[in-house]
């Protein structure tokens, strides 16, 4: 990465987030092969499918975007540069939102 060894706190602290993220990331991947699994009742199937998918989906963006935020990070700070704006928690909050309408319309709606 080339720069200044930083502080090994700060990359320490770089390495916690990366690991919460990937945390997230697998609860979500999880979630939507549950989703799918158990939500046998939920009728159209389509639907659920889409619950799971949607779960999945975030579960792979929130992987990915986790090892491109902590190689930036890791790379700013041994520049000294600042660090980086992410939209990590943007899409997060986006994929909890959009999984959150799902569940209220299967609640609401999805049921025989």
């Amino acid at each position: 990465m080339g720069g200044t060894e930083p502080d090994y706190r700060f990359s320490l602290a770089n390495e916690r987030t990366f690991l919460a993220y990937l945390r997230t990331g697998l609860a979500l991947g999880a979630a939507g092969v549950a989703a799918v699994q158990f939500l046998t009742s939920v009728e159209p199937a389509w639907l659920r499918r889409l619950f799971g998918l949607v779960l999945a989906a975030g579960g792979i963006a929130t992987t990915l975007g986790a090892y491109v935020r902590w190689r930036r990070t890791a790379a700013a700070m041994r520049r000294g540069a600042p660090l980086p704006a992410t939209l990590m928690p943007l899409g997060l909050a986006f994929t909890v939102f959009v999984v959150t309408g799902l569940a209220i319309y299967l609640v609401a709606f999805g049921q025989r």
